[in-house]
Formats: structure tokens, sequence, C-alpha cells
């Protein structure tokens, strides 16, 4: 009976001693050091504004890649769109001026001064339309650009901006303000 302890005795803890691994403990003390390309908001830049959309898609940020073909896609379309109504109440007002009649009923009940006014209304929206496709087309290149030199930011958990909650000792009452902490 004995026997059979020391055998059990033996056999657990051999199988514990070969069940423990020694572990290689590696310390990490020297701050990894990131490669910062300058040219990158440059390069970013250079590609929205050869195709827009492209710097974003070089930044890696595709989801931007809907509201930026949504915006400038959507005031071409109102671009397109007012510029062929300033073209048909144009072309009535000539035709009237030449003493044609209507091809339209709708157009044949408006007056001359109501044709100048919607060519005028078009002609507005129309402008409005191209420069906010400026407008797109050039925040495109301004976002891309921000984005890629924002992306070498350095963002670490040594520094932090943080809302505190102080409890005053004397009045029992809690103090709101931030902190703003840096540790080596």
């Amino acid at each position: 009976m004995q026997c059979q302890f020391i055998l059990l005795f033996l056999l657990f803890g051999l199988t514990t001693i070969s069940a423990q691994q020694t572990k290689k403990i590696t310390l990490n003390d020297t701050p990894k050091s990131e490669t910062i390309d300058p040219l990158r908001p440059a390069k970013a830049a250079f590609y929205s504004a050869v195709f827009p959309g492209l710097g974003q898609i070089y930044n890696k940020k595709y989801w931007k890649l809907p509201l930026v073909y949504g915006a400038i896609g959507t005031s071409t379309y109102f671009y397109i769109d007012s510029q062929k109504n300033y073209n048909t109440y144009r072309k009535e007002y000539k035709n009237r001026l030449a003493g044609n009649t209507s091809g339209s009923e709708y157009l044949a009940n408006l007056s001359e001064s109501q044709l100048v006014a919607a060519q005028k209304q078009y002609q507005r929206n129309r402008d409005l339309s191209a420069l906010c496709i400026v407008g797109f087309y050039v925040l495109n290149i301004i976002d891309a650009n921000i984005d890629a030199a924002l992306s070498q930011f350095n963002v670490s958990e040594n520094l932090a901006f943080k809302p505190a909650i102080n409890r005053n000792t004397l009045t029992s009452k809690d103090d709101f303000g931030f902190a703003c902490t840096y540790s080596f």
C-alpha cells in the first residue's frame, strides 16, 4: 500500500514538473519608432485633386467615398437639371420674340415676364450648383490632406485629457472639471 502511494506521488509529481514551461520574459522599454512621411499629406491632396476620392482611398478611409461621390454627384445632377430647364425657358422666350408659337401647352400659358423670371431662377440654381461642385471638390482635397496629416499624429496613452470629478472635503460636494495628465 505504501508502495502504491509512493508511485502515485511520483506520477503526479512528474506530471506537474513536465506541465510547467519556462516563459521568456522580454522587456519592451524602448518606444516604438514609427517612420513619419512628411510628403504623405501632399500625396493624398494630389491624389484627390487628380481624381476625387482617390486621396481617401490612399488614406484607407473607404467609408468617405460615398460621401464624396454623393456630394459631387448630387451637385452635378442639380447643375444639369437647372441647365436643361434654363435652356427650355430661354428657347421658349426666344421663340416668342421671333413670333413663333409654343409646342408646349404649359409654356404657352406663361407670360413673357414669367419666362424671364424662370430663366433667372434656373440660372441662379445652376450657378449655385456649380459653386457647390467646386466647393465639394476642394473640400475633398482638404479632407484628404488633413486626414493624412492627422494619421501620423502620435496618440499615446501617456497624454490624456479626461473629465475629472473631485470630492470637496469641506463642503462634501463634487467638483467637476478636466484633468490634463502626462505620464512618463
